[in-house]
This record gives C-alpha cells, structure tokens and sequence, in this order.
C-alpha cells in the first residue's frame, strides 16, 4: 500500500528472473491487492539477462509470475512508460502521444504473450515512421 501511494511502480525481470534461477517470487498477489501498477521489462544484459525478446519476457511473466495476458501488455505499455517517467507521451495510443504501435495478425491479443517470442509484428511506427 505504501508504494501504491507513493506512486511507485513494481518491475519485474522476467528473463533475469529466468536465467538466475530463481525460486522466490516477486509478491505479486500483494500488489495486486494494493494496487501497485505492474511493469514488465527485459533488463537485457549480457550477465543476467540475455533475453533479446520483449515478447519472450512478456510469455514468460505469465508463466513464471501467473500475470494475466492483460496485466502483461498493460505492463509492457502504459506501465512501462510510467515506470520511466514517460506517461506523458508514451504508453497508450491517444491524440497528443508519440506514435509508436505495431500491428500483428493475432486472433486475441493473448497470443502475444503466448508464443515465446514468435509472433513478428506486421507493421511497426516508431516516432511517427514506418519501419521495416
């Protein structure tokens, strides 16, 4: 509750997570409970954490940590941006947010999460520019 307050943003590391082996889980039910708005990132290294893959790390937060599809994509979006004071222009497709999205020919967007890093996007923008 304490870091719900004070607008704090939990991280979590699913592929370090991983690759340490590690056994304790982050507590994830209690933020649930408190309200503590979740991210998921990469922390891509060469050390802890050589997961390329942001959809690796999303397939492996609900597998590892039991998030939710929905939780994922929220965390690795408008959580994300939050996390790193961005939610002013980042993190949700809005008037006045900087154009960056993909498109992906999925039948839900929990497919996304379910492919271990396997479904390319269709079409990516960033900053406003298409990108190959």
């Amino acid at each position: 509750e304490t870091l719900a307050r004070a607008g704090t943003v939990a991280v979590l590391l699913p592929g370090a997570f991983y690759v340490l082996r590690e056994t304790r889980l982050p507590p994830i039910e209690a933020l649930r409970k408190a309200k503590v708005p979740i991210a998921v990132a990469s922390d891509l290294n060469p050390g802890t954490s050589p997961v390329v893959s942001l959809q690796a790390n999303m397939h492996l937060a609900c597998t590892l940590f039991r998030l939710t599809p929905t939780e994922v994509l929220r965390g690795v979006t408008v959580n994300a941006a939050r996390a790193l004071g961005l939610q002013n222009d980042r993190g949700t497709l809005a008037v006045g947010q900087r154009a960056d999205w993909c498109v992906w020919t999925v039948t839900q967007p929990s497919e996304l999460c379910y492919w271990m890093g396997g479904v390319k996007p269709d079409r990516i923008v960033a900053g406003g520019k298409e990108r190959k």
